[in-house]
């Protein structure tokens, strides 16, 4: 796993000092990282802002946790992602419909969209999120960390405190699920997550 940034630990250090202007700055450095993974998770922006903040202010309450041999980034993803599984449950849901398109900048593809193809991006980011939102928490979790964030199968096991197995099982499961969901709905794209199950 990454080791943390020497700057950002300085952030950390002082913050835990009540230095308001230091946690600002973790808070605008990693802002977006814990939105858009708040928003994967939970599939509404409104939720997604609450829950970001709700995160950064659990993240400031435990940094006295963080071990500053490892990245701040995965740290405070983590916090984040545990935090939208708890709320998923509390919801006793299967599923949250979604009401607007998701940005291109969002879709499953790492590459950034030409013009002319980000229409056909906000449509595949759409059916890829509502797809998402039918997943069980624990297994959108693990396709978020692995497919939007390129996290190991190891730095997600410690990341849920889990086995690699575990994440591999639950990763196939998922992978296994959405395919079936796009065969359903007609769409094309579950090539998009056809990596192999190693």
């Amino acid at each position: 796993m990454s080791e943390a940034d020497p700057i950002i630990s300085q952030w950390v250090y002082a913050a835990m000092q009540n230095n308001q202007d230091a946690f600002a700055e973790i808070v605008y450095t990693f802002q977006d990282a814990v939105y858009n993974l708040c928003y994967r998770m939970l599939g509404n922006h409104v939720e997604a802002e609450d829950a970001s903040q709700e995160a950064f202010l659990k993240a400031f309450g435990n940094l006295s946790r963080y071990d500053h041999g490892r990245s701040f980034k995965t740290w405070l993803l983590t916090i984040a992602s545990n935090h939208c599984i708890d709320r998923l449950r509390k919801r006793r849901m299967q599923y949250i419909s979604i009401d607007e398109p998701i940005p291109a900048t969002l879709a499953l593809s790492s590459e950034e969209a030409l013009p002319e193809e980000v229409v056909v991006s906000d449509e595949r980011s759409e059916q890829i999120q509502a797809l998402l939102n039918q997943l069980k928490p624990d297994d959108r979790a693990v396709v978020v960390f692995r497919y939007w964030y390129d996290y190991s199968y190891a730095e997600i096991a410690d990341m849920m405190e889990t086995t690699e197995s575990a994440v591999k099982s639950r990763l196939f499961r998922a992978r296994k699920a959405l395919a079936t969901l796009f065969e359903q709905t007609g769409d094309t794209y579950h090539n998009s997550l056809s990596e192999g199950y190693d």
